[in-house]
Parts: C-alpha cells; sequence; structure tokens
C-alpha cells in the first residue's frame, strides 16, 4: 500500500475546488432506484470505494446499473419486489452503510443472501442492525463476535422472508443514535405491514427520511422520533434525477488543512448541508477567534438537501483557534469529523475535548486509540478516555514530523495528511491507500491548492 510523504507549509493554501460525492446520500440515492420503478440518473462526480461497493451489490442482485460517463450512473430500477438471488456473497467492501442498509431491505425479500466484507468491516458490531430486524419477523443471522458476548459481525446471512409473511410493524429506541440502523429500520418499513416506530437518544443524520419524503413516502417526524406509515404508502417508489451534493465530512480536512496554514483561502463547492451533519461548523464557529474565518454560502436544494459553498480563511492569520469542546448531539451531528476536529484542537490554544463518542470506538477502527496515537506521534499530550480525548494543544510552533499508521482507516490517514502541513519536518503518513474510500483525489486536490506531498509506493488514491 503506498505512504505518504507530507512537506509543512511553504505558501498558504488558495483555490476553489470540489469534493467527493457525499457517501451517505449517494448509498441512498442507489437502493432507492434499484427499488424504484423506471430509470433513476444519479451523478455524483468523484465516487469513493465505499459508493462503489453499493453499485456491485445491486449488480449482484440483478439491478442494471450503467455509467455513460465518469461518476454519472443510470440506475434500471427493479421495483420493490424486482431484486434477484445472488449467486454467490454480496462483497460490501469497507462499507458499513452498504451492509446494514442492505440488511434492511433483504429481510423482507423471498430469497437468501450472505454479506460480506473487507477485514475492517469484518470487525465492526451488526448486532445493532439485526436485533431490531428480527423483532419485526426478518430472518438475519452473523459469527459471533468473541471479543464481546452477544455480539455478531459479519458475514451476514439474511433472509429468506416465506411466503406468506410480511414483516410486522415495530416500535423501537436505539440505545445511542445510529442513522444506519434508523435507516434499516425505515427501509424494511417499505414491505411491512404496518408503521414503523423509531426513537433515537439524539436526533442522528436524516438523509434517509429526506429522502424519502421527496419521493412521497409518508415519513412524520418529531424530534428524535420518526414514523413511516406503511397504511399511506402507495408500494411503489418514483423513478428521479439527483445530482448528489458533495461530501461534507471530505470538505472537512480542506477546510481544517485551510484553518492551519497560515494565509490560506479554500472554498469547498456544492457540499451538503444538512443540519444534521453540520456539527463541525457549529464548533468551528465556537473555536474562531477571527469570527468568520468559515462562512457559509446556501446555494440549492437536492431531493431535500440543502447545498451550497464553504469559504474558509485562515485562522493562523488572525487570532488563531482557541480550544474547542464536542459532546452530546453535536458529537452526534459531527461523528465521522470527531478526528479532523481533533487534528484542529493539535494548532488551537488551551484543551480541546471531544465526549459521548463512545461510537468512534467501532468504526473502520477504534479511532479514539487511533487519534491518541496519531497526537502522541506529533509530540502532543492527549488523555484518553472511554468516550472520547482531551488534546493540549501546541498554536506557537510548528508540531514534531511524524511516522503515522494509518490502520486502514481514511479518516485517521487524511488527519494525519492535514497535520503534517503544521509540522516541523516531512510527515510520513503509511497505508495510505484507505483514503479512495472516501476522497479518491485528495493527494491531487490538496496538490491542487500548493500542498507538497509525494506517494511512495504503490499508485495512491
Amino acid at each position: 500500500m503506498p505512504d505518504l510523504i507530507v512537506h509543512p507549509a511553504e505558501r498558504p493554501l488558495i483555490g476553489s475546488v470540489p469534493v467527493p460525492a457525499d457517501k451517505s446520500i449517494a448509498h441512498r440515492a442507489l437502493l432507492l432506484a434499484a427499488l424504484a420503478t423506471g430509470q433513476s440518473r444519479i451523478r455524483g462526480g468523484t465516487l469513493g470505494g465505499d459508493v462503489l461497493s453499493t453499485v456491485g451489490a445491486l449488480r449482484a442482485m440483478g439491478v442494471l446499473v450503467e455509467e455513460p460517463s465518469p461518476g454519472d450512473l443510470v440506475v434500471h430500477g427493479a421495483g420493490l419486489s424486482g431484486l434477484r438471488a445472488p449467486g454467490g456473497p454480496i462483497d460490501c467492501g469497507n462499507s458499513g452503510t452498504t451492509m446494514r442498509l442492505l440488511a434492511g431491505i433483504l429481510v423482507a425479500q423471498r430469497f437468501a443472501a450472505r454479506l460480506v466484507g473487507d477485514p475492517s468491516l469484518s470487525r465492526r458490531p451488526m448486532d445493532r442492525v439485526a436485533k431490531p430486524l428480527r423483532l419485526r419477523g426478518g430472518r438475519i443471522e452473523g459469527q459471533l463476535d468473541p471479543r464481546k458476548i452477544g455480539e455478531i459481525t459479519a458475514p451476514l446471512d439474511v433472509g429468506p422472508l416465506p411466503e406468506p409473511h410480511v414483516l410486522s410493524s415495530i416500535e423501537h429506541e436505539l440505545p445511542v443514535p445510529c442513522d444506519q440502523v434508523k435507516s434499516a429500520l425505515l427501509l424494511s418499513g417499505l414491505y411491512a405491514d404496518g408503521p414503523t416506530f423509531v426513537r433515537e437518544p439524539l436526533v442522528s443524520r436524516d438523509h434517509t427520511e429526506r429522502m424519502l419524503t421527496a419521493l412521497g413516502v409518508p415519513i412524520d417526524s418529531v424530534g428524535a422520533m420518526v414514523c413511516l406509515d406503511a397504511a399511506r404508502f402507495s408500494g411503489a417508489l418514483p423513478a428521479f434525477e439527483l445530482d448528489v451534493p458533495g461530501d461534507l465530512s471530505a470538505a472537512a480536512f480542506l477546510i481544517a488543512a485551510a484553518q492551519i496554514v497560515p494565509g490560506s483561502r479554500v472554498t469547498a463547492r456544492r457540499v451538503g448541508l444538512n443540519p444534521t451533519r453540520t456539527g463541525l461548523l457549529e464548533v468551528l464557529r465556537d473555536m474562531d477567534d477571527m469570527d468568520g474565518s468559515v462562512a457559509v454560502e446556501i446555494k440549492g436544494e437536492a431531493l431535500g438537501e440543502p447545498t451550497g459553498d464553504v469559504h474558509v480563511a485562515s485562522a493562523a492569520s488572525g487570532g488563531g483557534l482557541r480550544a474547542g469542546r464536542a459532546g452530546g448531539e453535536l458529537a452526534s451531528r459531527a461523528m465521522d469529523e470527531l478526528p479532523i476536529l481533533l487534528g484542529l484542537g493539535a494548532r488551537a490554544r488551551g484543551l480541546t475535548e471531544v465526549f459521548d463518542a463512545r461510537e468512534l470506538r467501532a468504526q473502520e477502527t477504534d479511532r479514539i486509540a487511533a487519534m491518541a496515537s496519531v497526537l502522541g506521534a506529533f509530540g502532543l499530550r492527549c488523555e484518553e478516555r472511554t468516550d472520547g480525548l482531551l488534546v493540549e494543544g501546541r498554536p506557537d510552533r510548528p508540531l514534531d514530523a511524524a511516522d503515522v499508521d494509518s490502520r486502514g482507516d481514511h479518516r485517521i490517514a487524511m488527519t494525519a495528511a492535514v497535520l503534517g502541513l503544521a509540522a516541523s519536518g516531512p510527515t510520513r503518513v503509511r497505508d495510505a491507500g484507505c483514503i479512495a474510500t472516501s476522497f479518491p483525489l485528495f493527494v491531487g486536490t490538496l496538490r491542487a491548492l500548493g500542498a507538497r506531498i509525494e506517494v511512495e509506493g504503490a499508485r495512491a488514491a
């Protein structure tokens, strides 16, 4: 796998750039297009490996997905009952979203399917989605996890749902906010004989609800409760067209790079600005002594998703960054961005704290432990906690040049690369090929903005 050699920034980062299609939206659009009647067109620009895993899964079940030009997908919908039994295991790659959301659809099918993933995905917890799907009559089994009693992991064996049974109504309360489990239940609710109620402790990202509503599915939301009323559902989804917004989680790394490199001015174009995803921007407003180094310009909407440009000026050019805190609902709305938020804390005055984020330990890697290792490699003092991390910033002098192992996690790799821009010498990020799962053009985009990054080994993403 390739390594990145990141050199300290010698000049400001300047430019206006696109970011990859929002993975969360693209996954859901592809799945709903496959279940719709007619041809849907999904334009997503640069598609990462995770989204391509969903494309591959749909093709394995007989759905025709064409790509007339790069990033332009035409999905020939099979309808709610038109999926076919796959000829072998369905490979979800590194994508937990693919596996968990597909499980919600497959429990209602009359055929059996096995969902498999790479070693990283095969370690991630799956009982959280399997349990509620079983409660409504679905069949789903996994491998017992020797690390935790009662937990299962992939491979997952899902279905079949025997004739003439259908999935039952359900009222389920999630112990922790999880948009993937919520989405799996809502997708299964398209096949149910009664309503699907899901309650969360806090509101998680709501892409599925927005998209279903835009397609005419009866969805009611009140606070952290959402209901899909099967009795009012027509039983068919219409085809649609969608220009997938850019991924704010990918833009976060460009935002952070611009913040910590003096004199920088960067714009991330046509980014998704769903309020359930903008927690990082709210934390940055509190950390910003310039009071305006990050500006959002809303320009449109796509299937219920607000979109716009994010303009960033370097905080290092003004008063700098002060320490920030993210916990509770704010941490939930910034879960994917918490690693790079901790990276920003490395250049802020005082102690930056992330808490109420135990979910970070169950992602591609244990991101709390991984970030403690990364921050320590750059010479920073940090305190690892059960549900988060505390880091003491060093804004007044460069970070130590570091040698960092990504642990196969794209967000850890990109966070380390951004911190390398503020180091005293070249930083090596090992096993950086994982970046392709979410931001295939990450290196090229940073180079276009003025960063100096070299790639060693195999061809990098």
